[in-house]
């Protein structure tokens, strides 16, 4: 889809001064294999394995090293999923150093990558440590087989624990897990469960995030057939605010609806796509969205979506703007002001209401249902608005 409307976006949108007119930006590489689909997963992933993989590979390489942005600093290295670790060591070591030499980091620069504890072993990690990395997101989910087995994931929950013996011993100071909550069949004493295995793990930040039914997998039409076993909204309230309660008497701050960090540990990647700021995507399906100076506006694409139709592409030479682009989108002010509304209400610290045009009358509403703090200057969700933050945002909008 296109949107040709080219309006200003605010000054706030556009990039900070840099040598070159550009300033650093966040990187995304998306890896679009996995071992299997899981029945939650609505994301561009594929169980696929074979020459299709190094194919791809080769052609996200060549998608970096001759993008239209190269020069432009890396504020944030971001590899996701799919499951970047389903692919080698090699492979990831070669992706990275492509984005380096294209995008030269900043100091001390955040470089993560997702992470399957089924897919990696302590020789994946070092290998991956050495190459650059310096940040991990195991995607746990759960700890317990009942739910493992339920949601499709390929690993088992020992695994877990494994994988981050593995990461620490590798030279990872910073790892995160990934767990949800709302599970088919899952009650609050498995929730519960879950909580102190992770804790055990010591790990530096948590993301706890409520099982979402997307339209198109297989939960979804098991939903729609009556078939998917979900505790009550009353009980994924319960397992929440279990969560935030825990995370905060073990020292792991909420920052973010869904995430929880140690001070200083906050993903400065996922940072970046709540306040707003500007991104780059390499890879199939993966997303950019930046400004244009000489427009004054900003641009967002997406990667065309299946490896091989991505790959065919890029070996036909086809890497310059957006020719790779199978959706593009130019983000006027008031969708840009929109998403900065959608995004920066999830953050703890809130968003700035210089930042967006509120209606009085709205606000004052949501401040007299104790939905958002009464602060004239920053719009912040009270913890009995996280609850119900979609339904704040449609009336604020």
């Amino acid at each position: 889809m296109s949107n040709t409307l080219e309006v200003p976006v605010p000054a706030l949108a556009q990039p900070a001064t840099w040598p070159g007119g550009e300033g650093p930006v966040a990187i995304y590489v998306h890896t679009p294999f996995c071992p299997s689909k899981c029945g939650y997963c609505d994301f561009n992933s594929f169980a696929m394995d074979g020459e299709i993989v190094g194919r791809t590979v080769d052609a996200i390489e060549q998608e970096i090293r001759r993008s239209p942005w190269r020069g432009r600093p890396a504020k944030t290295i971001f590899f996701g999923g799919g499951t970047p670790t389903f692919l080698t060591a090699d492979h990831l070591s070669r992706l990275l150093h492509a984005v380096i030499e294209t995008h030269p980091p900043i100091a001390n620069a955040e470089i993560t990558s997702e992470a399957n504890p089924g897919t990696v072993d302590y020789g994946k990690f070092a290998a991956m440590r050495a190459a650059g990395f310096n940040r991990l997101s195991l995607g746990a989910q759960s700890f317990l087989p009942e739910d493992l087995l339920r949601l499709g994931r390929v690993h088992r929950g020992g695994e877990v624990g494994r994988a981050v013996t593995a990461a620490r011993r590798a030279g990872f100071t910073r790892l995160n897990l990934d767990l949800m909550f709302g599970l088919p069949g899952q009650r609050l004493a498995g929730w519960d469960a879950n909580l102190d295995l992770a804790l055990t793990l010591r790990p530096d930040h948590l993301s706890l995030y409520g099982l979402t039914i997307e339209s198109n997998t297989r939960f979804d039409r098991l939903s729609r057939r009556g078939m998917l076993n979900l505790p009550d909204e009353d009980v994924q309230v319960a397992m929440y605010n279990r969560a935030v309660e825990r995370m905060t008497a073990a020292g792991l701050e909420l920052y973010e609806i869904s995430n929880f960090a140690r001070p200083g540990q906050e993903c400065a990647h996922n940072l970046a796509y709540w306040r707003g700021e500007e991104y780059l995507g390499y890879g199939p399906g993966a997303v950019g969205c930046v400004s244009d100076p000489a427009a004054g506006v900003r641009r967002r694409a997406t990667n065309m979506k299946h490896p091989e139709r991505y790959s065919v592409a890029v070996e036909a030479g086809e890497i310059t703007g957006q020719a790779l682009a199978c959706e593009r989108e130019t983000v006027d002010a008031d969708t840009w002001r929109t998403e900065r509304l959608m995004l920066g209400i999830r953050l703890r610290e809130g968003i700035s209401l210089a930042d967006l045009i509120v209606d009085a009358a709205a606000r004052s509403k949501c401040v007299q249902r104790g939905w958002i703090e009464d602060d004239p200057e920053r719009l912040r969700l009270t913890p009995a608005g996280r609850h119900v933050a979609s339904t704040v945002i449609a009336e604020l909008m």
